[in-house]
């Protein structure tokens, strides 16, 4: 293994010019513990509130608003990540994640209070508007803390977050709503949120890393927000009616056109939202394009087995979150364990190809499910994946932040978080569309036969007013067309359901698969930067020393 190039001399920053060195290595920890509950908070509430929802719909009687619950919450804190990272390189990291915890808290306690069902969409878009600063900002602190060498440490803690909350989510959501009412999956937030805000405004000091903020780009926030918003809604919509609805072409070509105008606004800015320079650095713009796609593998895999789960096995909501249990551990375990590889050797692109190859094969093996699976070979299976996915939430954040001049590590780090969210989004609207395309009425019937239904008692054509896609929504086979079945083909006809549905996802998981090899030839692409053993000299520093970049980094690509 050939030993890297020493790296150029680099003068350290001192206590004015970085605040976060005077910090003890305790007052660093005890901020990393506040920001990572911050961090937990937010996905916490990605998963908390899904299976609960009919419940909260059916008290407020608000079912046209069903699925505007989720979006808000997904529009909202989307659109604000580049927002809110660039703001914290301008004016710091403290007021930025101090507003982010704020209106999140507001947002959990006037959505615990709704009355209505437009009032809960309201607040949940107000819980959102906080939700974009708590992971970007959370990562930027541990990036401010912590030195390229040292970080691998502590964002390997990113998975784990999220896999303690896609795990806890579900089952406490049903447990809190049972016992107290619905009102309390929002409502404990509060307590942990006050910790973490307490926390951040006592002991995190303001690190910003340029000598004078610059005004806002104003033309570039507009824009991104009128670019986003119409792709997200495109493909919410896509969710549910597909691609071939106008609707959602409408949308996204909307989002498309102020998209271009919010890349010729930032050619223009003298302080971007989105540095778009950044993107001839090959190793920051590979490791975007590895994010992406490796996230909308994962969109895949965490929409199809729970649909598995819940329709063929027939668990409940909160029993399908536990069966994910393997896939999880797997990612909270390889985040961990890369992170800590990373620290050590100063080496990450190995680890990344060899990560995201265990991802394709765990998708492929995936690819392979059938009705009647056992339990422990689909634990086995999802949990390689799980080894798969993993170093993606931890490791690129290392890469990126390494990467990227100081100055711009909040703007980095944001821009890695939305690629990653718009991939998962992505991810799911289009391993939908493909299972739409491949679950049939001739797959249907023809697994139906398989089963053991005559031939001729099966009709060759849906029945005419017959809606496939009820049958993925009722569950368990769709009772109410089942009814107007002969009894002797009713038993068949939930067997060759399930089989024509475990097909249909089995070929949709391949949309990963695709995905996911994308992801590998990108990471391909990244060239290995050591990392830094100093923060990075802050623009002071680097003026002293006759450079206009604030760290040592070799030219972008």
């Amino acid at each position: 293994m050939e030993a890297f190039p020493a790296e150029a001399a680099a003068e350290v920053p001192s206590l004015a010019e970085d605040p976060a060195l005077g910090l003890s290595r305790r007052t660093k920890f005890e901020i990393l513990g506040a920001v990572m509950l911050g961090m937990f908070l937010a996905a916490l509430d990605q998963t908390i509130v899904g299976p609960v929802l009919p419940k909260i719909v059916t008290e407020l009687q608000g079912i046209d608003y069903y699925t505007w619950v989720v979006t808000i919450y997904l529009l909202t804190s989307t659109v604000t990540i580049p927002i809110y990272g660039k703001l914290s390189d301008l004016y710091g990291r403290k007021p930025v994640l101090l507003l982010g915890i704020s209106l999140f808290l507001a947002g959990s306690a006037l959505s615990g209070a709704s009355q209505t069902m437009w009032q809960l969409v309201l607040f949940r878009g107000v819980q959102g508007l906080g939700a974009g600063a708590l992971f970007p900002i959370a990562l930027a602190v541990i990036g401010d803390l912590f030195t390229p060498a040292e970080r691998g440490k502590y964002q390997g803690l990113f998975g784990l977050v999220f896999g303690v909350a896609f795990l806890l989510g579900p089952g406490l959501g049903g447990y809190l709503t049972d016992n107290y009412g619905w009102h309390w999956i929002f409502y404990v937030n509060l307590p942990i949120g006050l910790v973490a805000l307490a926390v951040v405004w006592r002991l995190l000091p303001n690190i910003k890393h340029v000598d004078k903020a610059g005004e806002i780009d104003w033309v570039g926030v507009g824009t991104i927000i009128l670019a986003l918003v119409p792709m997200l809604i495109g493909l919410t919509i896509a969710e549910t009616e597909g691609f071939g609805d106008p609707a959602v072409w409408a949308w996204l070509v909307g989002g498309l056109v102020f998209l271009g105008a919010f890349i010729l606004a930032e050619r223009r800015a003298v302080e971007p939202v989105v540095p778009l320079h950044l993107f001839r650095n090959r190793t920051f713009s590979a490791s975007m394009v590895a994010t992406f796609f490796a996230a909308f593998g994962f969109g895949a895999l965490v929409i199809f087995l729970p649909f598995y789960f819940l329709i063929v096995e027939g668990v409940s909501a909160t029993e399908s979150g536990y069966r994910f249990l393997p896939l999880m551990f797997g990612l909270i375990l390889s985040s961990i364990v890369s992170g800590q590889v990373v620290s050590r050797t100063g080496r990450y692109k190995p680890i990344m190809l060899a990560a995201i190859a265990i991802l394709i094969v765990g998708q492929v093996l995936l690819t392979a499910l059938h009705v009647g699976i056992g339990d422990t070979e689909l634990a086995l299976r999802m949990f390689v994946a799980g080894l798969g996915v993993g170093p993606t939430f931890a490791v690129f954040t290392i890469i990126v932040q390494n990467a990227v001049p100081f100055h711009e590590l909040g703007a980095a780090t944001a821009d890695l978080t939305l690629f990653r969210q718009i991939g998962t989004t992505v991810g799911v609207a289009m391993a939908y569309t493909f299972f739409r395309i491949n679950f049939t009425w001739d797959l249907l019937r023809e697994q139906v036969v398989k089963a053991g239904a005559p031939a001729e008692l099966v009709p060759t054509a849906a029945p005419a007013g017959f809606d496939i896609a009820q049958l993925t929504s009722v569950g368990g086979g769709g009772p109410d067309f089942l009814g107007s079945l002969p009894p002797q083909l009713q038993a068949v006809f939930v067997e060759g359901f399930h089989q024509a549905l475990t097909i249909a996802i089995a070929n949709s998981l391949w949309l990963g698969v695709g995905a996911a090899v994308i992801a590998l030839l990108s990471t391909v692409a990244l060239r290995e930067i050591p990392l830094r053993t100093t923060l990075g000299a802050s623009p002071a520093a680097a003026a002293r020393a006759g450079s206009d970049r604030p760290s040592p980094l070799p030219a972008a690509d």
